[in-house]
C-alpha cells in the first residue's frame, strides 16, 4: 500500500534516554524527493535548529526523499515526541511553502541508539557521506544539506 510504514513495529521496544545520542532515519511519504528543492530541505534544517532544547544536532543530512539525524537526547525529553515535532512543524512549513496539501513525512521512523563503543564521528561521516554513496554528488561540498558539529 503506497505511503504505508510499519510505524507500529518501529516503535516496539523503543525507550528514551537522556543524554543519549540516537541515529535517526525517516522518509518522505511515498519517498517523493520533496528535498530536491534547495528550499524545502532548507525548512527542515531550521526545524533541526528550533529544537536544541529538546535534542542537540550533531550532524545531518537531507536526502531528496529522506532525512538522516544523528543527535543527542537532552535531559527529561522523549525521542518520538521530538522527532514529532519537527515532522509536524517542517511539514506546516513545507506544503505551506509549496503550495500543496497531504502527507510529507510517512509516519514513524527508524532510530538506533548509539552504543558506548560506537565512534560517534564514524558514524556522522557515514551520515554524511550519503550523498556521495548515492552518486548524486562527486564531493560532499558540492551537496548543500547537512552540517556536522565537529566542521
Amino acid at each position: 500500500m503506497p505511503g504505508s510504514s510499519h510505524g507500529k513495529n518501529l516503535r516496539k521496544g523503543r525507550f528514551s534516554e537522556s543524554n543519549r545520542i540516537y541515529h535517526i532515519t525517516t522518509a518522505t511519504f511515498d519517498r517523493q524527493p520533496l528535498f530536491k528543492d534547495l528550499a524545502s530541505g532548507r525548512i527542515v534544517v531550521k526545524q533541526l535548529k528550533q529544537v536544541q532544547a529538546k535534542a542537540q544536532t550533531l550532524a545531518y543530512v537531507i536526502m531528496p526523499d529522506h532525512l538522516h539525524w544523528l543527535m543527542q537526547l537532552q535531559e527529561n525529553e522523549d525521542l518520538g515526541n521530538t522527532v514529532k515535532i519537527i515532522k509536524t512543524l517542517s511539514a506546516l512549513e513545507i506544503n505551506r511553502y509549496l503550495n500543496r496539501k497531504g502527507n510529507v513525512w510517512q509516519s514513524g521512523f527508524h532510530d538506533h541508539a548509539l552504543r558506548k563503543e560506537e565512534d560517534v564521528q564514524s558514524i556522522a561521516r557515514y551520515i554524511i557521506a550519503n550523498p556521495l554513496r548515492a552518486g548524486i554528488i562527486d564531493k560532499i561540498d558540492q551537496y548543500p544539506l547537512w552540517d556536522a558539529i565537529w566542521l
